[in-house]
């Protein structure tokens, strides 16, 4: 019996109009460009900042959507404790305006949320809008109990269990568990002595 092989094809901008991949070092001053302009320059205020604060996000779990050479998208997860349960935290997930009719948001959600249950982690927890993030089989209906370190809308806490009842009986504080960033050593000047 013959085995057909499909034609390989090559890929033109217009068939595949974005890459995602792993977030590089190159990427961080251009995703935090990004991030300002998509949340404003005070996000690091946030609620659900406080969870990524002097942490690293979780192995393989940094992603960037580039086209043409340029960061048009971005999607990190972290580690944390649900009120007791091992979980990720996704987000930011941000998107260049002028890119957003492409589907790299959704891109970067599927592909996120393969790329944690392919690494065994059970439950991904994020702050959102409900009816956006329902279309990836997130809801309210685990995160009830669970509380966040700062004001939040009750209503955007949303979560997604890979594994069945990784939620069940979450209940408090969603805290950082992840790695911790090495502290930045502060650079003085020189103090120049009089002579």
């Amino acid at each position: 019996m013959t085995a057909f092989r499909k034609p390989q094809i090559a890929l033109t901008s217009k068939a595949a109009p974005f890459a995602i991949r792993a977030e590089r070092a190159a990427d961080v001053a251009m995703r935090e460009a990004l991030l300002d302009a998509s949340f404003g320059e005070d996000r690091h205020g946030r609620t659900c900042q406080r969870l990524r604060d002097g942490r690293a996000p979780a192995a393989g779990m940094a992603l960037s959507a580039v086209r043409e050479g340029k960061l048009v998208g971005t999607v990190r997860l972290w580690h944390v404790s649900a009120g007791g349960r091992p979980a990720l935290v996704l987000g930011p997930l941000a998107v260049d305006p002028a890119c957003r009719e492409l589907g790299i948001g959704a891109a970067l959600m599927h592909q996120a949320l393969a790329a944690a249950r392919a690494r065994g982690h059970e439950a991904v927890i994020l702050l959102g809008d409900a009816l956006y993030y329902a279309r990836f089989g997130f809801s309210a209906e685990k995160t009830t109990e669970l509380a966040l370190p700062g004001p939040f809308e009750r209503d955007r806490l949303l979560a997604i269990e890979f594994a069945d009842g990784a939620l069940d009986g979450a209940e408090g504080m969603i805290v950082p568990t992840g790695a911790t960033l090495p502290k930045r050593r502060s650079v003085r000047a020189p103090v120049a002595h009089a002579a």
